[in-house]
């Protein structure tokens, strides 16, 4: 089984920063793209940052600038730098991998979310 589990969340200030990562492991093997989501309180799920197997990063018009996303495929891991917090940021922000399993098939898979906070 693959599982994905983040770290990271917290409390922060606004204009301050956090670091997100999130580790896959099982039985993998291949990473095509790995993701970020955030869920804020009554709004629906949506896309933050993206990065694929070549390193290749986008992001959302409302963290481009701010975030930084970047993976390690070797590692099976993926890391989000948030700078600038702003309260609107604060959400359950969750992993996403795009993967291939040994003996497997090809598909999607979630982490279970890391709640980041951005209050006075």
């Amino acid at each position: 089984q693959v599982q994905l589990e983040e770290s990271g969340g917290g409390l922060v200030q606004p204009g301050g920063s956090l670091s997100l990562s999130c580790a896959a492991s099982g039985t993998i093997f291949h990473i095509y793209d790995m993701r970020w989501y955030r869920e804020a309180p009554g709004k629906q799920r949506e896309w933050v940052a993206s990065v694929n197997s070549r390193g290749s990063a986008s992001y959302a018009d409302s963290v481009k600038g701010r975030f930084t996303i970047s993976g390690d495929n070797t590692k099976k891991t993926v890391s989000l730098q948030m700078n600038t917090l702003k309260p609107e940021d604060t959400a359950v922000y969750f992993c996403y991998a795009d993967l291939s399993e040994k003996f497997g098939s090809r598909g999607p898979h979630w982490g279970r979310g890391t709640q980041v906070t951005v209050s006075i």
